[in-house]
């Protein structure tokens, strides 16, 4: 069983930066590709990236590519979700996932998992 929590949301103005953090539960942390997601007001949740076990591979989504870095320490058990430039289309509810099941090329793939999603936390970017 795995415990996802997310933090560091919060309220921004357009241009700037947040660091949203993933902190997991259990031992098999770096078992498994780490994804994040987000779900905007009045939308469906939608892929934002992935990093790979070891967090030597990362892919994104085309409209935070160049913006957004996904990073990973494995011996905090962590994900963190670096998001830099941000515009009010950012503006959601970010979460992080897991599922033992899926690779990173799952992710890659369009995959959802289904296992593990935390909480989420709020982000609000104003113009």
């Amino acid at each position: 069983q795995v415990q996802l929590v997310e933090s560091g949301g919060g309220l921004v103005q357009a241009g700037g930066s947040l660091r949203l953090s993933c902190a997991a539960s259990g031992r098999t942390f770096s078992s498994y590709a780490m994804g994040w997601f987000r779900q905007p007001p009045g939308k469906e949740r939608e892929f934002v990236g992935v990093i790979s076990r070891s967090g030597g591979i990362k892919y994104y989504a085309d409209s935070v590519k160049g913006r957004f870095t996904i990073s990973r320490d494995n011996a905090k058990n962590t994900v963190y979700l670096q998001m830099n430039s941000l515009k009010p289309e950012d503006t959601a509810v970010y979460y992080c996932a897991a599922d033992p099941r899926l690779t990173y090329s799952d992710y890659v793939s369009g995959a959802i998992p289904n296992d593990y999603w935390g909480q989420g936390t709020q982000v609000t970017v104003s113009s």
